[in-house]
């Protein structure tokens, strides 16, 4: 199955990023009211990296609150590793996994298509394990 089929329903306008002039101050005002964990950063409208709450946590760590007074550009992981709708779901949670980071922006032609956590991958394949289970389950009763 392909990242495609996780996003076949979603609208690329309802992605939720800042640019890299962006405050972190505001990145951390849209985390926690849209109450995700990662936005895509954008430049030109390409995807210039991606800003986490761990970005934000190790910032704030090293530099205290001055952090919050940078843009994203100075604290965002770059650059940002993407997948396109086509790649395999199997090889995308392989990817992240061995990379340790939970959030993929979707890029088909340079343009942002999705923006996709490790959980949007999780339950696609814990649905597709029930869905092999009810079939193995009716197979079964029919025999």
């Amino acid at each position: 199955m392909t990242i495609a089929k996780i996003i076949g329903d979603r609208d690329a306008s309802d992605v939720v990023s800042c640019d890299v002039t962006t405050p972190v101050a505001e990145a951390v005002s849209i985390l926690a009211g849209k109450r995700i964990g990662a936005l895509p950063v954008m430049s030109n409208g390409k995807v210039a990296g991606i800003v986490s709450e761990r970005d934000i946590i190790y910032r704030l760590a090293e530099k205290g609150a001055a952090c919050l007074d940078l843009t994203v550009e100075a604290i965002m992981t770059s650059p940002a590793i993407t997948v396109e709708s086509s790649a395999q779901i199997d090889d995308a949670l392989s990817l992240m996994t061995r990379r340790r980071f939970r959030h993929f922006p979707v890029v088909d032609d340079g343009k942002l298509v999705a923006f996709i956590s490790i959980g949007d991958l999780v339950k696609s394949k814990i649905d597709e394990v029930e869905h092999e289970a009810a079939a193995m389950r009716d197979y079964i009763q029919t025999v």
